[in-house]
């Protein structure tokens, strides 16, 4: 079994507690449309205000850049990782990549 099942043991009940509107039931997408869907489901739930962009289902931006379990990175236009988010889930910031983006924005006019 892939992907994020925590069933119901310890850590299923810790994080339905702790918090309520996590899926518990995400498994690894087979398509690019599962994929998309997950990544739907997880920008409503979280409700950050920011575009979500998913890799191919070859996995090649998350290789490239050891985005697991899963990362945030600002790319800028010159290709170099402007900002490089902690290994989520504790350092999953959407929050911080936004304060990044700004700065960014701001350092091209």
């Amino acid at each position: 079994m892939d992907g994020w099942w925590f069933g119901k043991g310890i850590v299923g009940k810790m994080i339905k507690i702790y918090s309520p509107s996590t899926s518990l039931d995400i498994y690894d997408p087979k398509t690019i449309e599962d994929r998309r869907s997950a990544a739907k489901q997880c920008q409503s739930t979280l409700q950050y205000d920011i575009k979500t962009y998913v890799d191919e289902i070859d996995d090649t931006v998350s290789k490239a850049y050891a985005a697991k379990p899963t990362r945030l990175y600002l790319v800028g236009l010159d290709g170099k990782v402007s900002y490089a988010g902690g290994p989520g889930p504790y350092g999953f910031k959407p929050g911080e990549l936004k304060s990044a983006i700004d700065k960014y924005l701001l350092s091209l006019k």
